[in-house]
């Protein structure tokens, strides 16, 4: 744990431009709203995009928001390369299982970037906790529930499957997955660092009150503190930071 308190990353926001276009806003539009709200970390996330035009959303995405918020890109770690070799504020990488080791995004990316990592076993935790200290700042745990916005994701966890993992490991958790309204005082509870939430913002009529609603839900569930969170007076990045850098050692 961090002499700053537990790691708060909040209300995490994944992009999905489908969803984002169904009331004529876009991602940008999801973004800018979702971060006034209060969300403080947004993963550029498009599965179908050419690294091209991946890489074109995340740049207007960080030029966006980046001074407000994390920028991180999903899978495509030459896209998050690229972004940042010319100079959009973009804060790191969001790794699959599959994709491309996160002791090599570490290297590349350096100390000071972020490196998230997805994970749903205990398997995957125990990989986990053989690599260097500080390689991963933050875990995507899921699905807590089953999902239309990932078609091929493993079997859902629900509350206590996440509570389980995320008591097996120090590096912070954030929930993904179908989450509602209604699980984020539960996954908070459970153990949660974090919600991610895809749909729940971006197919909203107006994200910024949904994401809102979900920074409300969050600021008000346990552990909610005068250190925690982007409703708090913490900063996340400096507690992410000293995390990683061990300031409890």
């Amino acid at each position: 744990m961090s002499a700053l308190g537990p790691v708060d990353f909040g209300v995490y926001l994944v992009t999905d431009g489908a969803l984002a276009d169904r009331h004529g806003i876009g991602v940008l539009g999801v973004v800018r709203a979702a971060v006034h709200a209060g969300v403080r970390i947004v993963q550029v996330r498009d599965k179908d995009a050419s690294a091209r035009d991946l890489l074109a959303l995340t740049a207007a995405v960080a030029d966006a928001v980046g001074d407000r918020a994390r920028v991180v890109v999903d899978d495509r770690l030459d896209v998050a390369l690229a972004a940042r070799h010319a100079g959009h504020r973009v804060a790191g990488v969001h790794l699959g299982q599959s994709d491309v080791p996160v002791t090599a995004a570490r290297a590349l990316l350096g100390p000071d970037a972020h490196v998230g990592l997805t994970a749903n076993t205990l398997q995957h935790l125990a990989a986990v906790e053989r690599l260097p200290r500080g390689t991963v700042d933050l875990l995507g745990v899921g699905v807590v529930h089953p999902t239309a916005t990932k078609a091929d994701h493993p079997p859902a966890l629900g509350h206590d499957g996440f509570a389980r993992l995320a008591a097996a490991t120090d590096v912070p958790c954030v929930a993904i997955g179908g989450v509602t309204l209604d699980d984020v005082g539960p996954l908070r509870a459970a153990g949660a660092a974090g919600v991610a939430i895809v749909s729940g913002i971006c197919a909203a009529a107006d994200p910024g009150s949904a994401a809102a609603a979900y920074v409300a839900a969050w600021g008000t569930g346990p552990g909610h503190g005068a250190e925690a969170g982007p409703s708090g007076d913490g900063d996340p990045f400096l507690q992410a930071d000293a995390a990683r850098h061990g300031a409890d050692a």
